[in-house]
């Protein structure tokens, strides 16, 4: 299996499918590369070099105590980027993977990237601040530490529906199979508990207005309205109205699975814009 050691001394475990334009995608909190088990190959299929990873804390990659704010993993995408030397790649960030990418742009510049793809982002800021009002109170990232802390194997399962079917999921119609959703929660058990909690706080906690507003690369924003993880108005709106060049392709009633939810249509939308 392909690694790379970052420069910290990390070891991160890589695919790299497929020829073409080279297109990454960093996932959700607590999943591996694994997640893109709908999109990487339908883009590699379609003429893409198609690049995921797991991040560090997760799958198969090396699981340190320390290295989980958004400075150092964005140099751990900068190190796979180097490593690979690709050029005129586009990004796919998913909801902390947007964090990650758009701190990566802030600090490392487009000289590799020249498209932005934002899935479900966390981006540019959750949590509630005089400035920010609306947004979350930290006790919901306190309620997530000790769920983690407590029972994260219970609490991951509790999370599954409302994960992919929103505030009001219907038991007799869901969304995903449950062999499907059984899957994923084992793949988000594959991270360190240790990281969970320091990815979430840095989702959850970290001011990202001014990176955001920083990137100057064509960037596709897709979100749902009805997203719990990354809540609709406090994320998608405020991201395209601070990135220059952005536009918002909206999935209406739907939650923050799309990667499983909406695998055609959002398979279809990525390939639109990498393609453009």
């Amino acid at each position: 299996m392909p690694y790379l050691t970052t420069r910290d001394g990390t070891r991160l475990h890589y695919n790299d499918w497929g020829d073409g334009r080279p297109v990454v995608l960093l996932g959700a909190a607590m999943a591996d590369a694994r997640m893109w088990e709908f999109q990487a190959p339908f883009l590699a299929g379609n003429g893409l070099r198609c690049v995921t990873y797991d991040r560090r804390g997760s799958g198969r990659s090396d699981m340190p105590w320390t290295g989980y704010d958004y400075d150092t993993l964005a140099g751990d995408l900068a190190d796979l980027l180097d490593h690979l030397d690709l050029r005129d790649a586009v990004l796919v960030g998913y909801a902390v993977g947007g964090g990650e990418c758009v701190q990566y742009l802030s600090r490392y510049g487009d000289r590799r990237v020249s498209g932005l793809a934002l899935v479900a982002s966390t981006t540019p800021y959750l949590l509630r601040a005089p400035d920010n009002p609306d947004g979350l109170d930290l006790a919901l990232f306190e309620q997530v530490e000790q769920a983690i802390k407590t029972d994260r194997a219970a609490w991951l399962s509790e999370l599954t529906w409302p994960f992919f079917a929103g505030p009001e999921p219907d038991p007799e119609n869901p969304p995903i199979s449950p062999q499907l959703a059984s899957w994923l929660v084992g793949m988000c058990l594959n991270t360190s508990p240790r990281a969970g909690i320091e990815i979430y706080r840095t989702l959850m906690t970290t001011d990202q207005r001014a990176q955001t507003a920083a990137v100057r690369v064509p960037t596709l924003v897709i979100h749902g309205t009805a997203d719990l993880g990354a809540p609709y108005p406090l994320c998608a709106p405020r991201t395209v109205e601070l990135i220059p060049h952005s536009r918002l392709i909206t999935y209406e009633g739907a939650a923050h699975g799309l990667f499983a939810t909406h695998a055609d249509r959002l398979n279809a939308d990525l390939l639109a814009f990498v393609k453009e």
